[in-house]
């Protein structure tokens, strides 16, 4: 069944109402079709009426992943994180909807709701104002003390309104007049400072993740890249006045920021010895864990992966403390994996890839993981081989071999692959004791790779033609014996071959003596190999050639070697009747 009528059926059940069963067909679609976001955004409607926000935020998201210029996904995430009371990023997903789409009814309705619970909340009208219960007193309170500014700083998504003077205003206002905050609801900014004062753990934005090169952090930032030329109005305006715990806060950061962008240009220069000075600097006077990833990636372009390591490792410890972006903890973990990496220490680079991969999913690092994990791989089948390790296999596997113990003969045959992967005597070897257990398939496997390893390899050959000959494959098995007695160059297997062949011969003539001309027919038809005889256009002329003239055919074959050997096997086929 197509997705399209997968959903289709998904759509029907939601309308009646029966969200598991219209979930059931719309994760069938996302199978037959797990691109198309649309599936992702309907399965997260049903999950949000069922009342599961967790599934249907998960699967908002993975619509935003695959189509972030979709206004819908937006608005699905935001009413999943209202369900789980996540208001202030509610109020983030609601606002890029109406970015994306102006005239979104449901985005817009998303948002008054909020307005509305966060009224509610805040108990407006049950309360005496200045009263002990009076919680615009209790922000007033906050709002002066140096600590609430710190925690704005820490927070990846309120620091930067610590360098907007006319929000900072706002707040100063709010100070002196607390219950104003009602009136400034509004203000998507205003959100996630209420999510603060009321003690939520506020969300960052969705952070750019398209690439991660390393030195994406020192790259400048959207807060830093120049803002539009302010109109005439706003340069005539008197500038805000802020309170000295405020304005103390906003000087370091647009201090720390100047410092970082000096520490970029100079990253950018190739001076990473000065960049780094600059990052540490930009960190003493902001406590940003942005600035010590970026001095990491300034070290790893010096060739300084310890100190890098360590400087992640500092960041992550101070992240933590922080309550930091995830985002941020998982690039700083893929830098460490990136160092270890590069320093030859696989495992431990394949170790700080998942923990990475742990914090946030990126197709980036998941790309560098798994190239990690193939590489580490392929180091430790190479630490492992050792010739004198495959002997002694060898001689092991030769003694269980005879005794008649043909498992212990593949398990050491099996280590010696793994001890010399390359030696075709390993595969050889393990395909005789596969036809003494009779497993053919395995056998005749085994036998390609020793023929791949050393095509002259004539008892690869051989075992190869009595694999075939038990499963009645008597055309392949003559083809594998005419190869091994063209490899016998010192004829020491002449007889075995003919032996062999003699009894492959017998089979072929036997088959054939009972077959039907319809069943001759069906026969050729399933052998690719006779069928591309057939249609060679060279061995075509001279099948036309032989029926005007059958000695042409011993002509060709004095002439032609490969030709000999094509004539042979449409004889054996049964395509050229002798008499």
């Amino acid at each position: 069944m197509s997705a399209a009528d997968l959903k289709a059926k998904g759509n029907a059940a939601f309308s009646a109402k029966d969200f598991p069963t219209a979930i059931d067909f719309f994760s069938q679609a996302i199978q037959v079709d797990p691109q198309n976001h649309v599936l992702y955004s309907n399965r997260s409607a049903c999950h949000a009426s069922l009342k599961d926000y967790s599934q249907a935020l998960t699967d908002a998201e993975k619509c935003i992943s695959i189509k972030p210029d979709w206004a819908k996904g937006y608005t699905r995430q935001g009413a999943a994180l209202h369900g789980l009371n996540d208001l202030p990023r509610a109020c983030d997903a609601y606002e890029k909807a109406l970015e994306l789409e102006p005239s979104n009814v449901q985005a817009q309705q998303g948002m008054n709701s909020i307005e509305q619970q966060m009224k509610r909340e805040m108990g407006s009208g049950n309360f005496a104002p200045g009263g002990a219960s009076d919680p615009f007193a209790e922000f007033a309170k906050k709002l002066s003390d140096p600590a609430f500014y710190q925690k704005m700083s820490e927070n990846p998504q309120t620091s930067k309104l610590l360098g907007d003077a006319e929000f900072m205003a706002k707040l100063d206002g709010i100070k002196k007049n607390p219950s104003s905050i009602m009136q400034q609801i509004s203000d998507p900014r205003m959100v996630s400072i209420l999510g603060l004062l009321l003690g939520q753990d506020v969300g960052a934005p969705p952070a750019d993740d398209a690439r991660d090169t390393p030195m994406r952090d020192a790259e400048p930032s959207e807060q830093a890249k120049e803002r539009p030329a302010p109109t005439a109005a706003q340069q005539s305006a008197p500038e805000p006045e802020l309170d000295d715990n405020a304005r103390a806060t906003q000087q370091a950061k647009t201090d720390a920021d100047a410092a970082k962008a000096e520490g970029n240009a100079l990253y950018k220069q190739r001076k990473f010895p000065e960049a780094i000075a600059c990052y540490e600097k930009a960190y003493e006077l902001h406590k940003d864990i942005t600035y010590m990833t970026n001095k990491a990636a300034a070290q790893f372009e010096a060739g300084d992966y310890a100190d890098a390591i360590k400087t992640c490792e500092d960041a992550i410890e101070q992240g933590r403390e922080m309550r930091a972006d995830y985002k941020i903890i998982a690039k700083a973990f893929a830098r460490i994996g990136t160092c270890y990496e590069k320093q030859g220490e696989l495992a431990k680079a394949v170790l700080n890839y998942n923990k990475s991969l742990t914090e946030h999913r990126t197709p980036e690092v998941l790309k560098k993981l798994k190239a990690a994990e193939k590489t580490l791989e392929e180091k430790e089948k190479r630490d492992y081989e050792s010739p004198e390790k495959a002997e002694e296999a060898r001689v092991a596997g030769n003694d269980a071999f005879k005794r008649g113990d043909f498992p212990a003969a593949v398990k050491e045959y099996t280590e010696m692959t793994k001890r010399a992967p390359e030696d075709a005597r390993a595969y050889a070897n393990r395909a005789a004791a596969y036809i003494k257990l009779m497993s053919m398939p395995e056998a005749i496997k085994d036998c390609d790779t020793a023929t791949k390893f050393d095509p002259t390899f004539v008892k690869a050959y051989i075992r190869k033609a009595t694999a075939l000959l038990a499963m009645k494959e008597y055309s392949r098995a003559s083809t594998e014996l005419d190869h091994a007695a063209e490899h016998d160059a010192d004829k020491k297997h002449t007889q075995e071959i003919a032996q062999l062949q003699y009894k492959v011969q017998s089979q072929l003539v036997e088959e054939r003596s009972t077959e039907t001309e319809a069943q001759t027919q069906q026969r050729i038809q399933n052998d690719p190999e006779v069928m591309a005889i057939l249609q060679d256009p060279v061995m075509q002329t001279i099948l036309e050639q032989a029926r005007q003239n059958p000695a042409a055919l011993n002509e060709h074959m004095q002439k032609s070697p490969q030709v000999a050997q094509k004539i042979q096997k449409l004889v054996q086929a049964g395509v050229i009747r002798t008499r």
